[in-house]
């Protein structure tokens, strides 16, 4: 087992490229951790450089860490070798709280028996997701928006933390708040404003280079706001370099069938999903 370094980690990206859509979620953190974007993780891998695994899991060194929610993910290309690193070799703390997020659903049954092996009780299954991309560009199809809407697109600025906290589904607290703000600061928003230049539709992308926190207020629904913020960021995304991909959870469907209407695709045989150990 080996911590990569910096010049690893740019090895690593390239190499990730080459297993989408499966590897998405931790090529998204090294991405983000290559552009020096922040990051309380560090990246392990069974073997370098012809690795079979690779997590990403927090940082014991990194103070900032206990300041967010500890997560783990991770893209295996061998089963048994990840059940070794996970039973044997230390590559999680199991005795924290913390969430194995983006990862393949059918990859529960041995998730539940490392843990029960490890005497973790507490665990279950939180979410399964869809995980839709964008190849590139050409498969975008961007909604008709006039001058006067289009005149009303812009980013989130940190004024608008708490709207967006208030409103999120896994926000509401200190937490949320404290997520939402490293967000608006670090990576790429898009929004729609009112009259006042208040948000009243918007998106973000996650550290780990998802799209996310899709939402529009109540009062201005049925506009197809949302399928603007989603294509213009979607645009300027790839214009950046950025993966273009998101995880709807399998009730959500309608983001889902707006993300398909705007030509993002999905392996139907795969799904995404995430697991709680210790709450």
């Amino acid at each position: 087992m080996k911590i990569l370094t910096k010049d690893e980690l740019q090895i690593a990206e390239g190499v990730l490229l080459k297993h989408f859509p499966k590897s998405f979620k931790v090529y998204g953190f090294i991405f983000g951790i290559n552009r020096k974007k922040p990051s309380t993780l560090e990246v392990i891998v069974d073997t370098w450089p012809d690795f079979k695994v690779i997590i990403c899991r927090p940082d014991p060194k990194n103070k900032r860490a206990l300041e967010f929610m500890k997560k783990v993910t991770y893209f295996s290309m061998d089963d048994q070798i990840l059940r070794k690193m996970l039973t044997e070799e230390n590559a999680i703390d199991w005795s924290t709280c913390f969430l194995i997020g983006g990862c393949d659903v059918s990859h529960e049954t041995m998730l539940k028996e490392v843990s029960a092996d490890r005497e973790v009780n507490n665990n279950k299954v939180y979410s399964s997701a869809h995980l839709m991309y964008l190849p590139d560009s050409s498969h975008l199809r961007t909604p008709a928006a006039d001058s006067e809407l289009e005149s009303r697109i812009s980013s989130l600025n940190l004024s608008h933390v708490d709207l967006v906290n208030k409103t999120w589904k896994f926000g509401g607290n200190k937490q949320g708040c404290m997520t939402i703000k490293n967000l608006i600061s670090n990576f790429p928003s898009c929004c729609i404003t009112d009259d006042q230049g208040q948000p009243v539709s918007w998106i973000l992308v996650y550290d780990y280079c998802a799209l996310g926190l899709l939402y529009t207020l109540p009062e201005h629904r049925g506009r197809g706001y949302a399928k603007v913020v989603v294509s213009t960021m979607a645009r300027r995304l790839h214009t950046e370099g950025y993966p273009v991909y998101c995880f709807i959870e399998e009730d959500n469907m309608v983001s889902y069938k707006i993300f398909k209407s705007l030509g993002f695709i999905e392996d139907p045989s795969y799904r995404a999903a995430w697991f709680e150990f210790n709450f």
